[in-house]
């Protein structure tokens, strides 16, 4: 008889989605000007994010693995992952000791300077990260004061150690 594990917390929610695309300016445009998010950074031809309000992102477009790349086949996914913002870096700490604890890998860690992740797969091979957000007047900014994300090794350890 196995013993039900403790509900995760109600603040745990989706927190943006990161689609693969195969033309990047085609698509900024349908999530710019058609549905009107706004462009909160952008990689040259491989890479942008946006959102509703000046959060960070909502929505992330990249052609890393699809530049030029047709459609999902029929029965495809098309999702690079899916994202879920926990409430605290306590309960980040708290969702990798129950992944441990299951024995689910992870395929990276990262710290983005307005976040620290997890990222992982389900078992239907879809992408998964789970993160929490640090407070946005601790995010990095750039010298012109634009949001200057990035990506840096997560400190598995001193998350643990909350």
């Amino acid at each position: 008889m196995s013993r039900e594990e403790p509900s995760i917390p109600p603040g745990v929610d989706v927190g943006h989605v990161h689609l693969k695309v195969a033309q990047l300016d085609r698509a900024v445009a349908f999530y710019r000007d058609v549905l009107g998010f706004q462009i909160m950074q952008r990689f040259g031809s491989q890479a942008a994010f946006l959102s509703a309000g000046g959060y960070h992102h909502h929505i992330g477009l990249n052609t890393w693995e699809s530049l030029d790349g047709p459609p999902p086949q029929r029965g495809a996914t098309g999702l690079y992952h899916v994202a879920f913002r926990y409430p605290t870096r306590a309960s980040l700490a708290d969702a990798l000791r129950r992944l441990r604890r299951h024995g689910i890998p992870l395929d990276g860690a990262a710290d983005h300077g307005v976040s620290e992740a997890l990222y992982l797969h389900d078992p239907d091979e879809n992408g998964v990260e789970l993160y929490w957000d640090r407070p946005r007047e601790e995010w990095p900014k750039g010298m012109d004061g634009t949001l200057a994300m990035y990506t840096r090794p997560l400190d598995l350890e001193a998350l643990l150690s909350l």
